[in-house]
C-alpha cells in the first residue's frame, strides 16, 4: 500500500485528525485492522509512525494514545526484522519522554538490538521484574516480561504471567491472555518443559484463531515447529513452518522468516545436516557478524559455529567466536555465558578446548536451560572421546543422553547414545551394579560426597567444574546400585578395597 492508501486510512477510521484527542488510538486501531486483514507490517509501520509523527507537534502533543502507539510502533519493528524500520521506535521514545513509562525504553534496549544495548540495562530490567510479584495491570506485566525474551530473565516473570493466565481464562480479556501464554511457553521451551511448552502453545493458538487474533497465530507455530524440529519429528517441523510463512510472507513479517531458519537449524543438527544448519544459521546472522537488530542471532550462535566447524569452515567459526567475544555476550544471561563459551571450546581444536569446556560447564545457572547444557556436554564428551581420553568422556556423553532422552529430544539423544556406545560402554544406564569398576577418580569423588562435601567443593579439591563432578556422580550411583547421595556412605562401605591398597 502507498501513502495515499495509509492517508484514506486514517481519515477514514473514526474521527481521524490531529487535533482529535483520540487520533493515537484511532491509529493504532488502524494499524492492527490493517495487518490482522490483508495489509502488510511496513505499511502499518509507516501509518503508526506517520501518526506520531503528526501529534508530536508542539501545537498538539497529548498524553492520550501514546504509550498504545509506541507500543505498538515496537511490535511493528519487531515483526518488520529490519534494522531501519526502528529509527522511528528510537525517535518517538524519544521525542515522548515524559510520557513513556520506562518499560517501554527497556523493551527497546532489550529487544531491539539486545546484542549491542540490553547488557547496559540489565539492572533496571531486574529491577523492574522483581516489581511483578506486586503488579496487576496486565499490560505492564506483559511489557515487562518481554524485556525477558532476550536476557532470559522469565523465571522471574513466571508467576506474574500465571496470574494474567488465571485471570484471562476467567473471562478477563483474551488478547493478555494469549501474549502470557507465548511467553510461558518460551519459558517452558528453555526450562526444558517441552511438553509444558506444546501445550501452552497449542492453547495458544487455538485462542487466536478462536478470537480473531491471527497476527499473534504464527509465534505459536514457530513454539510447535522448534518442539518437532528438536524431537526428530522434521516433516510436522517442515509443515509448520510452512503454515506459518505463508501467512507472514505476504505481510511481510520478517521475524518470521527468521524464526524457521531457526528451525531449520535444530532440525539440520540433529539431523547431523552441517551444511544445510550453516545454511540456515548464516542467514539469520552472517559467520563474524552478530547482525544489527537481528535479536534471534543470539540464539544461533552455538549453531553458526558448531556447523561451521563440522563443515571445515574454520576461519568463520573463529570469526563467530571473536565477535561473540568482542560483543561481550556473557554478560547477558549464564545461558548466553554458555553458549559464548562452548563456541569457543569447539572452535578451539587443540588440548586448550578441553579447559574451556570445562569453563563452561562451571558457569553458574546453566542448570535452568537443560537443552543448551546437554549440547554442551555432548561436544565435550566427544572431543574427549576422539582426544582417546575415553573414561573421561563417558560421565558428559551419559549425562547429556539422559536429559535427550527425557526431553525428548530423540535425534540428539542418537547422537549421544552412538558417541558412548563407540567409548565400549553400551548401556548407559545398567541394570546391575558393578562395585569393583569405579575408577580411582570415582572412587575418590564418591568417598568425598559422601563425607558431605558439596560438589564445588569436591571440584575445587581435584581441580574439577562442579559440573565435571555431578556428571561422574551421575555416572557412580548406577555403578553403586543406588539412587541418592544419602547411599553412598553404606555402598561404599561394601566395596572390596582397590587392588593397589591389597599389594601394599
Amino acid at each position: 500500500m502507498e501513502t495515499d492508501t495509509v492517508s484514506k486510512l486514517l481519515s477514514n477510521a473514526g474521527e481521524a485528525s490531529p487535533e482529535s484527542a483520540t487520533y493515537l488510538l484511532t491509529a493504532v486501531a488502524a494499524a492492527f485492522v490493517l495487518l490482522n486483514g490483508d495489509g502488510d507490517v511496513i505499511t502499518a509501520h509507516r501509518l503508526l509512525t506517520q501518526a506520531i509523527e503528526d501529534q508530536a507537534r508542539p501545537d498538539r502533543i497529548s498524553d492520550t494514545g501514546v504509550f498504545e502507539a509506541v507500543s505498538g510502533l515496537f511490535l511493528m519493528c519487531r515483526l518488520g526484522g529490519r534494522p531501519e524500520l526502528w529509527t522511528s521506535f528510537h525517535a518517538a521514545i524519544s521525542e515522548f519522554a515524559p510520557d513513556v513509562p520506562e518499560d517501554l525504553y527497556l523493551l527497546g534496549q532489550t529487544c531491539a538490538d539486545p546484542v549491542r544495548t540490553a547488557a547496559g540495562v540489565l539492572p533496571l530490567v531486574d529491577a523492574a521484574i522483581a516489581g511483578l510479584r506486586s503488579e496487576t495491570d496486565h499490560l505492564r506485566i506483559l511489557t515487562i516480561s518481554s524485556t525477558a525474551h532476550f536476557t532470559d530473565r522469565q523465571p522471574g516473570c513466571r508467576e506474574a504471567l500465571w496470574r494474567v493466565v488465571r485471570e484471562g481464562r476467567r473471562g478477563s480479556g483474551v488478547a493478555p491472555l494469549i501474549t502470557a501464554l507465548d511467553h510461558l511457553g518460551l519459558d517452558a521451551w528453555l526450562a526444558g518443559h517441552w511438553d509444558q511448552a506444546q501445550e501452552l502453545a497449542d492453547e495458544g493458538l487455538e485462542l487466536s484463531l478462536a478470537h480473531g487474533y491471527p497476527l499473534l497465530t504464527w509465534a505459536f507455530r514457530y513454539r510447535q515447529a522448534l518442539i518437532a524440529a528438536a524431537c526428530g519429528a522434521y516433516d510436522g517441523a517442515h509443515t509448520l513452518t510452512d503454515e506459518m510463512l505463508r501467512w507472514a510472507a505476504p505481510r511481510r513479517i520478517g521475524q518470521a522468516g527468521l524464526a524457521a531458519h531457526h528451525v531449520g537449524s535444530v532440525a539440520a543438527l540433529g539431523r547431523g545436516d552441517f551444511e544445510d544448519a550453516y545454511q540456515h544459521a548464516t542467514a539469520i546472522s552472517p559467520a563474524g557478524v552478530l547482525a544489527s537488530h537481528v535479536p534471534l542471532a543470539l540464539w544461533v550462535l552455538m549453531d553458526l559455529v558448531e556447523a561451521a566447524v563440522r563443515t571445515g569452515r574454520h576461519t568463520e567459526a573463529a570469526a563467530h567466536v571473536t565477535a561473540i567475544r568482542d560483543a561481550g555476550i556473557a554478560a547477558i544471561s549464564p545461558r548466553l555465558a554458555l553458549l559464548a563459551a562452548g563456541s569457543e571450546a569447539i572452535a578451539t581444536a587443540d588440548s586448550n578446548g578441553l579447559g574451556l569446556f570445562e569453563e563452561a560447564l562451571a558457569i553458574p545457572g546453566v542448570d535452568r536451560f537443560p537443552f543448551d547444557l546437554a549440547r554442551v556436554q555432548f561436544l565435550y564428551g566427544e572431543r574427549l572421546r576422539r582426544a582417546r581420553s575415553t573414561k573421561e568422556s563417558r560421565p558428559h556423553l551419559a549425562a547429556a543422553l539422559e536429559t535427550f532422552e527425557r526431553l525428548g529430544a530423540r535425534p540428539w539423544a542418537g547422537r549421544a547414545a552412538r558417541e558412548l556406545q563407540a567409548t565400549g560402554q553400551t548401556n548407559a544406564f545398567p541394570d546391575q551394579p558393578a562395585h569393583d569398576s569405579l575408577t580411582p577418580q570415582e572412587r575418590q569423588i564418591a568417598m568425598l560426597a559422601a563425607a558431605g562435601l558439596s560438589n564445588k567443593e569436591i571440584g575445587q579439591r581435584l581441580f574439577l567444574s562442579h559440573r565435571t563432578v555431578g556428571a561422574h556422580l551421575y555416572q557412580i550411583f548406577p555403578k553403586l546400585g543406588i539412587r541418592s547421595r544419602a547411599a553412598l556412605r553404606d555402598a561404599l562401605a561394601e566395596l572390596p578395597e582397590p587392588l593397589h591398597a591389597r599389594s601394599q
